[in-house]
């Protein structure tokens, strides 16, 4: 339980540094990535809702699977095996974009990777909690979909 308060610890301290405006090395972004930004924070934002609703009872925050949880393999997770985590990258950058921040950039980050050190450490327990885990990972992608690989039914 010590790993999972401190995952959520160390992401939650990020987060509140992405959300200050520090302003020490900001730029002027082109209307164009602007716009395109915008639409990568909506994606993101869509990301983490389908995440959330087909997670439903099993959504917590810490990496541990609930106890009565169970695993959970369609809708979004089909194709992608942290798609909250996703959601939040893409929506992290884009923001980042947007704003043309350096430090939001650098936050999202470091962000990305306490994410995949907490994927990694969570996806360790769903492998003893969960004999199919192992399989679900070979044909889908942590962060990323898998194109062209073999996807069981």
């Amino acid at each position: 339980m010590k790993k999972d308060v401190l995952f959520v610890l160390v992401q939650f301290v990020l987060f509140v540094c992405y959300l200050l405006n520090w302003g020490l090395l900001d730029l002027e972004a082109p209307l164009m990535l602007r716009y395109a930004a915008s639409a990568g924070v909506a994606l993101g934002i869509v990301i983490v809702i389908l995440g959330i609703l087909n997670l439903s009872d099993n959504l917590s925050p810490f990496p541990s699977p609930k106890k009565n949880g169970v695993l959970i393999q369609n809708g979004i997770y089909k194709y992608v095996r942290h798609p909250i985590y996703l959601g939040i990258l893409v929506g992290m950058y884009s923001y980042a974009l947007y704003a043309a921040s350096v430090e939001k950039m650098a936050i999202t980050l470091l962000i990305n990777f306490v994410f995949y050190w907490k994927s990694s450490y969570e996806e360790e327990l769903l492998v003893q909690r969960y004999s199919s885990y192992s399989n679900y990972q070979e044909v889908t992608g942590r962060f990323w979909p898998k194109f062209g690989g073999k996807r069981s039914q």
